[in-house]
């Protein structure tokens, strides 16, 4: 391979989980259950805890579901779904851009695992060059070593050995958020089969003609030495220094002012450059003038239609070979190139009496001999975007550097068509137009870097004999491009003779051309054949940041199509950035950065994934509060205590775990009119509910709507179900009629089992373990693997209308007592009046309930079919609320509140009013 030495193994070190790789052994104990496979004596119970605890769970559910395979792709399945996770770096510590990414697609694998594909979610890691490179370098340092004491080889192996000691932390830290990826299939960028792909790749680039090497400017950062990638450069506001000086005109007394933030680029400069509708200097067009401190250089002044006449003096001085704006004008006008700068940021021989100075250092003397000669006019405080390498911090320095480079043109022309015939579709729509602007004006690739670890350029330079290899520094005009170092001396020997020596070119390759092949390099690419990338290629969606829409995204549309003829996924899903709750960036420097770690030790992980799900919509940046995660562990705390509601409202009617009763009611199915019909009004309504909350999930998931779906889920839970049908199932639970106990059990249960199964795609581990607990159908002994609630469900439409009218009357009710301030406990009389028959039928069944919930009399509550009579004036006797045409309420004022408390209320409120309107009008 091009950079590892050989070593015995690349595997990634796993998590260690403390648990069998049975099945789970819920929180306290009672029975032994035998569960499919033989593989079970591990203990479950449907006694439950007060509460679910995170700590206890996690882990122990995860290392069940692993062991057991459930995360591997189901061969029996035929339709595959496919996802590519974005490698994280192998240096990385579990952030909210982290949490976010996993959270999404594990959503996705689990619901279309439940739905029946074959689901293969392809985790690894990037072998992150400048970065590792760095922590290796760091690790040295602190032992006093450097890695040109070690030399390249054995420092490739220090890093090597980091990596099997490290590297496997971030894919333990996936794991807490319960990332349900097939972990037998990880891959590292750096890996035998990853290598092929690479070497393969540049190959073929370079056949086609695709690669070339040629001198341009880069971004270089001079402490690690190396080009980086924009990307890898970050913008930040400081402040710095505008320096003015003049610039002498050749031949004559006359100067042009001019403004720098860096003087010391002076030294480079290759032209002046106005504007041709200037006036100011139109005389000066085809003059020279002479460049400072250079010892008499001179340099053409020309015009230029880039410069702005408003912005500064309205001058320019032109550097190309230090600044990316002043390069391209260079081109424009064929100016010389001049570079001032060594590799290590310190000043060479174009520099005169400056050189070997550090850059800041030659900016300080030279303004200081400016100032001296009289042509330094004055310099000021000024604030400018400075850009610093991301990963040492160092200021970039815009450098021309020979570098091996990718054509692109070519490429982007079939990825742009894969998006405009919808072959590949992008969410939100709106990125769609930034995909088609960058690519439409894409430059070619500077794909070299200058680092040891990495994918080293396969690119072998040819020479007659060691000495002149040496003599050369390894760096010869003739080379061949092969895929493994036989390979190359063949192609050598063909093209220039026997006897020729060969030496390995020394850069890198970029990180972002080995993650550019991640979708089918991780299926088996090259080889065409591999099972993997047969059956699950192209893969089904690749879900990653709208920040690196560009810099990964679009280069993994331009080499899949490239080198398999195909787009590399169907669906591109772009989630926003994590912000914190004020909407600012989370940095340290602010203070402001909310570990996932800590908050998954404080909330669970089934809170926090269901906050960064349901906060959030496609593209748009969230901005994420604890307040909000303590929130949804209160909405994970009312799961659990309504699967307890349903458990012991089983273990009250006697029912066995393994009973006959027990296992009817696993098998309970209410999908069919025939199945619901002669069921009473709430249970025919919160079954037709659910069914209508399973269509409209299946809607919002397959539109990758996931804020949605999660809010579906959350409302069905804690609106209709726990707050309406499970107080509305009291009254049968505990009344004398044991077969409306009995269908109020199956309900129960029917619709437990499927609020489960919508909920455990953003809340895995809390409906696990409730899964364990309650009557589920043999062959679904795993929520994680259990089918996914079934479409086309039937709707009572009249249900739903009727007990909407319940639900109003019941809240009429209730603001009425609230109004009164009645007391909470007290009981009050009324009357319900309908005009419609079906009503007053459905609400005479339900008299008990009503009372139950709106707190009235249940012996004087009256439901009557008619029309109220109206009663005006002050001879009133009762409050009539009409809940909507036809259904009204009628409350009597006798028993509603004490009179002479309501009396002195009522003075108390005049007398604030009263207050309220002296201070006002004496404002006024």
């Amino acid at each position: 391979r091009f950079v590892r030495s050989p070593m015995t193994t690349l595997t990634t070190p796993r998590t260690t989980l403390t648990t069998s790789r049975t099945t789970p052994r819920s929180l306290a104990s009672s029975r032994v259950v035998k569960f499919p496979r033989g593989k079970s004596n591990t203990i479950l119970t449907r006694s439950l805890p007060k509460n679910f605890d995170p700590s206890s769970s996690e882990e122990r559910l995860y290392a069940w579901w692993e062991g057991e395979g459930r995360f591997k792709p189901d061969p029996s399945k035929l339709e595959p779904f496919t996802i590519s996770m974005p490698p994280p770096n192998v240096t990385g510590r579990l952030h909210m851009g982290h949490a976010m990414f996993v959270t999404l697609q594990d959503i996705m694998a689990r619901y279309q695992r439940m739905r029946g594909k074959s689901t293969f979610w392809v985790p690894g890691t990037d072998h992150a060059g400048i970065a590792t490179q760095m922590v290796v370098e760091r690790m040295l340092a602190e032992q006093g070593v450097t890695k040109d004491d070690l030399g390249r080889a054995a420092f490739e192996e220090k890093v090597w050995e980091w990596k099997e000691q490290y590297g496997g932390y971030i894919t333990q830290q996936l794991r807490r958020l319960g990332a349900s990826c097939d972990w037998s299939k990880e891959r590292f960028t750096l890996d035998d089969g990853l290598c092929d792909a690479v070497a393969e790749a540049f190959v073929k680039l370079h056949e086609k003609g695709l690669v070339y090497k040629g001198a341009y400017l880069v971004n270089w950062d001079s402490k690690l030495q190396t080009a980086v990638s924009d990307l890898e450069v970050e913008y930040s506001e400081e402040q710095g220094t505008l320096y003015y000086f003049k610039y002498p005109i050749e031949g004559t007394d006359e100067t042009v002012s001019i403004a720098t933030t860096r003087p010391e680029t002076i030294l480079g400069d290759t032209a002046l450059a106005v504007h041709p509708e200037d006036a100011r200097f139109r005389h000066l067009l085809g003059r020279r003038a002479v460049v400072p401190m250079s010892g008499g250089r001179t340099i053409p002044i020309i015009a230029d239609t880039y410069v702005d006449m408003e912005f500064g003096t309205g001058a320019l001085k032109i550097t190309p070979g230090h600044d990316i704006n002043d390069y391209e004008l260079g081109k424009r006008h064929d100016l010389e190139l001049i570079n001032i700068m060594n590799n290590d940021g310190t000043l060479n021989g174009n520099a005169g009496k400056y050189e070997g100075l550090d850059r800041f250092v030659a900016r300080k003397e030279l303004w200081k001999d400016l100032m001296a000669s009289g042509l330094g006019i004055k310099d000021e405080p000024h604030t400018q975007r400075v850009p610093r390498s991301q990963r040492g911090g160092e200021i970039v320095e815009p450098l021309v550097r020979e570098q091996w480079f990718v054509k692109m043109e070519g490429l982007a022309r079939p990825a742009l068509a894969a998006v405009e015939r919808g072959e590949t579709k992008i969410i939100p729509e709106r990125f769609e137009k930034i995909y088609r602007m960058w690519l439409e004006d894409i430059k070619d690739w500077c794909v070299s870097r200058q680092l040891w670890w990495g994918h080293r350029i396969p690119v072998w330079y040819v020479f007659d004999d060691d000495a002149s290899a040496e003599a050369a520094g390894g760096i010869s005009a003739k080379y061949v491009v092969a895929r493994n170092e036989q390979e190359a001396l063949e192609k050598a020997k063909q093209e220039h003779g026997d006897g020729v020596v060969l030496r390995q070119e020394v850069d890198v390759l970029d990180t972002w051309f080995s993650s550019s092949l991640w979708p089918f390099s991780t299926l088996g690419w090259p080889d065409v054949q591999a099972e993997d990338l047969v059956k699950f290629y192209p893969t089904s969606v690749m879900e990653t940041g709208h920040d690196i829409l560009f810099f990964w995204v679009a280069r993994m549309m331009m080499m899949g199509i490239e080198f398999t003829g195909k787009a590399p996924f169907g669906t591109i899903y772009l989630h926003g950035l994590v912000r914190d709750e004020k909407g600012r960036k989370m940095s340290k420097s602010l203070g402001n950065v909310v570990d996932p770690v800590e908050t998954i030790e404080k909330y669970g992980a089934d809170a926090l994934r269901f906050s960064l799900a349901t906060g959030t919509s496609p593209g748009q940046d969230l901005n994420l509060s604890l307040d909000k995660v303590n929130g949804a562990r209160n909405f994970t705390n009312k799961v659990w205590n309504v699967a307890k509601f349903v458990l012991f409202s089983l273990e009250q009617a006697g029912v066995e775990e393994g009973s006959a009763a027990w296992d009817q009611l696993a098998a309970t199915s209410l999908d069919s009119v025939e199945r619901i019909a002669g069921m009473d009004l709430p249970e025919r309504w919160i079954v037709s509910r659910l069914h209508e909350t399973v269509q409209q999930s299946i809607r919002a998931h397959e539109k990758y709507d996931f804020g949605e779906a999660g809010r579906l889920m959350y409302e069905f839970i804690w609106s209709d179900f726990a707050d309406w049908y499970v107080e509305t199932a009291k009254s049968r639970l505990y009344g004398d009629d044991e077969q409306s106990a009995e269908t109020t059990r199956r309900v129960l249960v029917y619709v437990l089992q499927n609020i489960l199964k919508l909920a455990h795609p953003f809340m895995p581990f809390i409906t696990e373990e409730l899964w364990q607990a309650i009557p589920t159908r043999e062959g679904e002994s795993a929520l994680i693997s259990a089918s996914w609630p079934m479409e086309g469900g039937v709707v009572d439409a009249e249900a739903i209308d009727a007990f909407e009218s319940f639900q109003s009357t019941v809240r009429s009710i209730r603001n009425a007592r609230a109004e009164y301030e009645v007391e909470p406990g007290k009981k009050i009389q009324a009357s319900v009046v309908t005009s419609s028959p079906s009503l007053c039928r459905y609400f005479t069944q339900e008299r008990q309930s009503l009372a139950l919930l709106a707190k009235l009399d249940g012996d004087t509550l009256q439901i009557t079919e008619g029309v109220v009579k109206k009663e005006r004036g002050a001879d009133a006797k009762r409050i009539e609320l009409v809940v909507k045409e036809g259904l009204e309420v009628v409350l009597p004022l006798a028993g509603l509140f004490d009179p002479a408390k309501e009396i002195d209320r009522l003075q108390k409120q005049g007398e604030k009013i009263s207050k309220e309107l002296e201070g006002l009008a004496k404002r006024l």
